[in-house]
């Protein structure tokens, strides 16, 4: 049987409580009147949210998750968040390596393999992403990046159940451009070729309502993580539906 398509909403560093619980509780009233088991859905906000979150969702079918944590379960990083405080909050997945991350913190594989690991031990699901430059792809080098990220970020203890990949071409991320229906077929076919588990393989890159249909029944796509589109539900809704 075919596992429903997974639809991560990735609210980045917006949101603030007073005009987030509004579009929680529709979200999750939403959710609520859609065919059971249609799609799985996950919403990961800003830390400062993730309570509120979990309060509105935990009669909800959704789950939710961090956006970042640190490769250390505790310490003396002032301002990180780690693990087993994401686990403790309810969460059950965090989104690693987001280009944002590797771009403006400088984050490589490495850094990103150690969080996965830490993720993997306090028992969520770590949503690894990848992705390849504008300047990488017209250089040519799409694939080698990619094949590389891939290589260097999935740690040993990834599994088919604990681990999430996430294609994102940097270069379609918030600028309104989508990779073609080919260039998506092509890169999930080598994602899912050099994988070292057989996760379910998310796209990533301006997904909204009306593109979501086309991107969700691609071969090898087996969900979208979305921006700036989770946070209208309405539209984060017709996301899931287009599964």
């Amino acid at each position: 049987m075919t596992a429903p398509k997974l639809i991560v909403g990735n609210w980045k560093m917006n949101g603030l409580q007073a005009d987030s619980r509004e579009r929680i509780e529709k979200l999750a009233e939403a959710v609520k009147s859609a065919k059971s088991g249609a799609f799985d859905m996950v919403l990961c906000p800003p830390a400062t949210l993730i309570a509120t979150v979990g309060w509105f969702l935990k009669e909800s079918s959704l789950k939710w998750g961090g956006q970042d944590c640190h490769a250390q379960p505790s310490g003396a990083f002032t301002g990180d968040i780690s693990a087993p405080m994401l686990k403790d909050l309810g969460c059950a997945y965090v989104i690693l390596g987001h280009s944002e991350r590797r771009q403006y913190h400088k984050e490589t594989s490495e850094e990103v393999l150690a969080k996965a690991k830490a993720a993997h031990a306090a028992g969520l699901v770590a949503i690894i992403c990848i992705g390849e430059t504008d300047a990488e792809r017209t250089a040519g080098k799409a694939d080698a990046v990619v094949s590389a990220q891939l290589a260097a970020s999935i740690p040993e203890t990834a599994t088919p159940e604990n681990t999430v990949i996430a294609y994102e071409p940097v270069w379609a991320i918030g600028t309104g451009k989508v990779a073609s229906s080919d260039d998506i077929l092509k890169m999930h076919a080598l994602i899912r070729g050099k994988s070292k588990v057989k996760s379910r393989i998310l796209y990533g890159g301006s997904v909204k309502s009306s593109n979501a249909k086309e991107i969700l029944h691609l071969a090898n796509v087996d969900g979208v993580l979305v921006g700036g589109a989770s946070l209208k539900a309405d539209e984060f809704m017709a996301i899931a539906e287009a599964s």
